[in-house]
This record gives structure tokens, C-alpha cells and sequence, in this order.
């Protein structure tokens, strides 16, 4: 059993309580406290540090890639792809008000796509003009040929450049999300895992183990790809993604983030070290999955798109191997919604969660 003083902090009653220690899910706590300062909030994450995608991802400040627009505004039509354009947009912007590019190593050193094929190059003025009311740019995404060699990009037919697009070092962003947290007093339960949940016409009641609830007036779920656990109807896959980093490279030209193929291969430099992920479309069904590894298949079609399209001149030795898991769906909108009188939940980021996550945070502030 407890004692009085557990029962009176810890596991005391809270306004809100978030699941999930994520971007999602520090960004909500955040957005909602800076609303309602008298709110109390806890956030109960089960990993002894944020994991997921957010401390397994690649580190881009996604705006995304002309091939990945053009994609979605085939498949979901224009205003749905505008409006998380936009998203994506106002999320990287909020994220340079709130810390400095040096405590987050953010670099806007632009993204870069490279195509093998003249077809998007045909749709590069409609994106632009519909993308203008957005970024202010005349010119989101220009055809860069003079770029391919400075950056040793051998095999590749065209490269388009967009300015709006960054890296960052997603450790350092969690830990300076934590601090705000903590700044604003909002409470955290880590390596603490939610067996089971009921509302009731009072309240929500949270059962850690047997001998431990904690209750609130709401909950949010950001707990992305694993939510699936928790919410059946909804529509979520989740996709891992792979990683690998090579050793340091004398001499690399690589500067910037790089996509191929709608996105579903992305690069960039880590200093003078190379970070490439993605591949996952090469062997779906094995991707889907919540178990974090790394598979020999898909580790060498990477290592082999390295030696490829990357790194033609180089030799390199592969320092780190690691895995995310995203959550997908059949479209690319975020689920953000109201599932109950006092449950609610904001997931399925579609790998877009670090420029996504402030804005869905602001979301759920007006929602909750």
C-alpha cells in the first residue's frame, strides 16, 4: 500500500494528465500550461527517457520535399496539404522562438531533394505559387544542377533546393523541452507504464500496477505508434524507420538535408559524419512493426545507396545503427481529437513530429 505522503504528491489528482514524454506530448503539456498556468499537469512517460521517434529519429526540421507535396496533394488534395504545410511551417518557426539554434544545434543549412526523374520538375511552378501564401517565397523549391557536384552527389539527374528546411539535434531539443516542463512546473512520472484506463462520469482513473492509480480530469494520449494499443478504431500503422551513421569523413562535401524517392530516403551531414535513413518502402511489411531493430536487408541496401548515390569517392565505416517507430495512416493528417468526455488524443505524425508537434500542441490547448 501507499503512504500518506505518496498519495498526497505523486499520485495526487490532476487536471490533465498526458501519456507520452515525446514532442507530442511535451508540446501539449507546454501549449496547455502557458493557457491555463493554473492548471496541474502530469506527464507519465514508461521509457526511462522520451523513445518512440523522437529521441530515434534522423534530426531534420522537416518542411518536406516537392515530391512528397505533390504526392500529397494528389492523394489528399490541396487544402489538406496546404494546411499541414503550413503546420510543418509555423511549428519549425516556433521552435527558433522558444530556444536558440545553438542550444539545439539547429543548423537551416536548406533541404535538398534528389530526383532521378524530369516528371515533378513539370509541377514545380504550381507548387510554388500555391506555397507562396505560406513561406512569402516567390520560389519554395529551385532547380540547384551547379549543387550535385559541390556536394558529390554523382548519380543524381536533378537537385532542387528549399530553403525552409533545417536540421537539429533532437536530444538536445527534448532535453531543453524537459526544462521548459520543468520551468513551468509541470510534473513527470518516467519508466512508469499506463496497464489500463476508466473514465468515469467524474473523473478518468489511470492504473499503473495493482496497488497504484493516479486520477485527472482529462487525459491526452501522445503516445503516436503505440497508441494502437490503446485506441483500436483509429487508423494507425506503425512504420519504423532505420538509421545508420558512418565514422567521420575526411574532406565530406555533404552539407544539408537530403530526401529521395517522396521522401522515403533522407540524408544529412552530422558534422563531418553522414546520418542516412528511410528505405522502409523496400520491404513494407516487415517495417511495419513496433519492435525496435535494425534488419541486415534493409542495413545493407542502405550501406549500398551510401557507396551509391552518397559517398561514390569515399570509403566509410559505419559507426551507429539504429531504429524509430512513426505512426502512419492512410493519410498524412494527424489524428488530433476528442475521443470521450475526458479523453482525447494527438498522434499519427507521419514522421513530420518535430515540426508538427508545437502546432498540435496549440491544438490541443484550445481543444482541451
Amino acid at each position: 500500500m501507499n503512504s500518506i505522503w505518496e498519495l498526497e504528491t505523486f499520485y495526487r489528482k490532476r487536471d490533465i494528465i498526458i501519456i507520452g514524454a515525446g514532442f507530442s506530448g511535451l508540446w501539449t503539456a507546454i501549449s496547455i500550461k502557458e493557457k491555463y498556468p493554473e492548471k496541474s499537469i502530469l506527464i507519465i512517460e514508461r521509457n526511462t527517457i522520451p523513445l518512440g521517434a523522437s529521441t530515434r529519429n534522423a534530426g531534420f526540421a522537416c518542411f518536406g520535399s516537392l515530391t512528397e507535396v505533390i504526392a500529397d496533394s494528389q492523394k489528399m488534395g490541396w487544402e489538406k496539404t496546404l494546411k499541414l504545410v503550413k503546420m510543418r511551417f509555423e511549428g519549425l518557426q516556433k521552435i527558433r522562438q522558444y530556444f536558440k539554434n545553438n542550444e539545439i544545434d539547429f543548423e537551416l543549412n536548406g533541404g535538398y531533394e534528389v530526383l532521378n526523374n524530369k516528371e515533378p520538375l513539370s509541377h514545380i511552378d504550381t507548387v510554388n505559387e500555391k506555397l507562396k501564401a505560406i513561406t512569402g517565397l516567390d520560389q519554395t523549391y529551385t532547380l540547384k544542377q551547379d549543387k550535385i557536384q559541390e556536394f558529390g552527389l554523382g548519380k543524381s539527374a536533378f537537385l532542387i533546393e528549399n530553403p525552409c528546411e533545417g536540421s537539429l539535434h533532437s536530444g538536445k531539443l527534448l532535453q531543453k523541452l524537459l526544462e521548459k516542463c520543468h520551468e513551468l512546473k509541470i510534473e513527470f512520472l518516467f519508466g512508469t507504464e499506463v496497464e489500463n484506463i476508466e473514465e468515469t462520469i467524474h473523473e478518468v482513473e489511470l492504473r499503473l500496477s495493482d496497488d497504484i492509480a493516479v486520477k485527472a480530469d482529462k487525459m491526452v494520449y501522445c503516445t503516436n505508434a503505440f497508441t494502437s494499443g490503446f485506441l483500436e478504431k483509429e487508423n494507425i500503422i506503425p512504420a519504423r524507420g532505420q538509421i545508420l551513421l558512418t565514422e567521420p569523413i575526411e574532406g565530406l562535401k555533404l552539407k544539408g538535408t537530403f530526401h529521395y524517392d517522396e521522401g522515403y530516403y533522407y540524408f544529412r551531414n552530422v558534422g563531418n559524419q553522414v546520418l542516412l535513413g528511410g528505405g522502409r518502402n523496400q520491404d513494407f511489411e516487415t517495417e511495419e512493426t513496433t519492435v525496435f531493430e535494425t534488419t541486415e536487408f534493409l542495413q545493407d541496401h542502405l550501406e549500398n545507396f551510401l557507396k551509391e548515390v552518397i559517398l561514390p569517392q569515399n570509403d566509410f565505416k559505419i559507426a551507429l545503427r539504429w531504429s524509430g517507430i512513426m505512426a502512419m495512416g492512410a493519410e498524412k493528417t494527424p489524428i488530433v481529437k476528442q475521443l470521450s468526455e475526458r479523453q482525447f488524443c494527438a498522434v499519427r505524425l507521419s514522421g513530420m513530429g518535430v515540426a508538427l508537434a508545437p502546432k498540435i500542441g496549440e491544438i490541443m490547448a484550445d481543444m482541451i
